[in-house]
């Protein structure tokens, strides 16, 4: 019977190997030093005020997607009184960065801004994104995962090119300075997170502009098994622009911070030509939070200021980071008996502890590097070179600076509301209830929540 059942995995592996499913890359090459991206993005007013706001969208499906939707509402909905003017902080985000079903919310809105508000329940979360994929459990399906992913990422592309996008590439979100939207996945080769931006797109010499906004976003959403891995390919011979000196430095300093050090490592792989394809999966696999990117684009900064402008470090008074997770707690009632976990349970806890570890690293990360980023900033706006920029610009006293970093959750709601929460599945289909419990439920957790009402009421 052993012996029957060895030999049926040894098919089964067979079968999947023949059945793989195989991503072909299509981003292009350029020659640009900057991949594409223009080094003078048009400013806009949200990004000459004296508030910097930065939201973090995590993974977790249609789920996170409608919850994450929601915190925008909530910020469309408050307003605020600027000296003369009347504002809503909707119209003064500065970055978002987003993660697998995060990541559909952050693209959207940045490629629509407020006017995303009118028609994203419509258009993504009331839809069946499911519709083109496969998803029945079947022994064609199950050889297929095994043969590395069960879809190949053209499905998802053209539905949400079909549904959302348009066929919209990056050069619709790199024209103006904000927002600036991050989208994330993860390098599985480097096991570091890919952010689809300015320094990666320039390390392979390839053109971010031109590459299809569906597509970093299948990529960020892409879960092992149900998909197999998306395909970008390197041209390292195709531009001779030198990499930023922060990579050389992390890369020679035994002390550089590990996540900026394991950045570097794989940046610099993708130029020397060891890696010519980068296979990208879930962002969630790295950083289920999207922090990496805010923490790299600091901890690689060569000024005090960066990765401001000298102007905007000297007039910023504000600073707002909010982590919105639609993360979920334990699950099943193993722990409750003798027996268990099951292996099916096994495989989902282990997933599930590396991925929470994961994320509270990276927070605690992200806390002590904002922490440090205002102290820099301090030092550095009370300093000769501060207090000369405040002198011809303008600016607020030197020490007139605050940051509020927090987080967004479920549990924030109390008990019976996140029981209600935590059920509603990780998938790419709801039904109507849900969605708008879960949009109702972002906009509450919002305007309670403690971190924000702080930041609200110092403005």
């Amino acid at each position: 019977m052993f012996l029957l059942r060895i030999l049926g995995f040894a098919f089964a592996l067979t079968l999947g190997a023949c059945a793989s499913v195989s991503n072909v890359p299509i981003n292009v090459p350029t020659a640009d030093a900057n991949g594409g991206v223009s080094a003078n993005a048009i400013p806009t007013e949200a990004s000459e005020d004296d508030m910097l706001v930065g939201l973090a969208f995590s993974g977790g499906g249609t789920r996170a997607a409608a919850f994450s939707f929601g915190v925008l509402r909530g910020l469309a909905d408050e307003r605020r009184k600027i000296g003369s003017r009347s504002i809503s902080l909707i119209d003064h985000i500065d970055f978002i960065s987003g993660v697998s079903g995060g990541s559909i919310t952050a693209a959207y809105f940045g490629l629509k801004k407020r006017a995303a508000l009118t028609d994203f329940r419509e258009r993504f979360l009331l839809k069946d994104a499911e519709a083109e994929l496969r998803t029945n459990v079947s022994i064609a399906n199950f050889t297929r995962a095994i043969g590395g992913g069960v879809n190949e990422d053209i499905r998802f592309r053209s539905w949400l090119d079909a549904n959302l996008f348009e066929g919209a590439t990056f050069a619709s979100l790199i024209t103006e300075r904000r927002p600036r939207i991050w989208i994330n996945a993860t390098d599985i080769y480097n096991r570091t997170p890919f952010v689809f931006g300015k320094t990666a797109f320039s390390a392979i010499c390839s053109d971010l502009s031109q590459y299809p906004i569906a597509a970093a976003v299948a990529a960020s959403a892409a879960v092992p098994l149900a998909f197999s891995p998306i395909i970008l390919e390197t041209y390292p011979d195709r531009c001779n622009a030198k990499l930023p000196s922060w990579i050389d430095r992390a890369l020679k300093n035994p002390d550089a911070p590990p996540i900026l050090r394991s950045f570097s490592q794989g940046v610099s792989r993708y130029r020397d030509g060891s890696i010519k394809y980068i296979k990208l999966l879930d962002g969630g696999l790295a950083d289920n939070f999207g922090l990496s990117g805010f923490t790299v684009a600091r901890e690689s900064s060569q000024t005090p200021y960066g990765p401001l402008s000298r102007e905007q470090a000297v007039k910023l008074r504000r600073v707002l980071f909010l982590v919105v997770d639609s993360g979920r707690p334990p699950q099943g009632d193993w722990a409750r008996t003798l027996e268990g976990p099951t292996g099916a349970d096994l495989v989902a806890a282990v997933a599930d502890s590396a991925l929470d570890l994961g994320l509270r690293a990276s927070y605690t990360l992200f806390e002590h590097t904002m922490t440090d980023w205002r102290n820099a900033l301090v030092r550095w706006r009370c300093g000769p070179e501060g207090q000369a920029i405040r002198r011809a610009h303008g600016g607020p006293n030197c020490q007139d600076l605050k940051f509020y970093v927090g987080r967004v959750g479920f549990d924030q709601l109390g008990a019976a509301r996140a029981a209600q929460l935590n059920v509603i599945p990780t998938r790419l289909k709801l039904p109507q209830p849900s969605v708008d419990l879960l949009i109702q439920s972002g906009q509450e957790a919002l305007l309670t929540n403690s971190t924000f009402r702080s930041f609200l009421g110092s403005l």
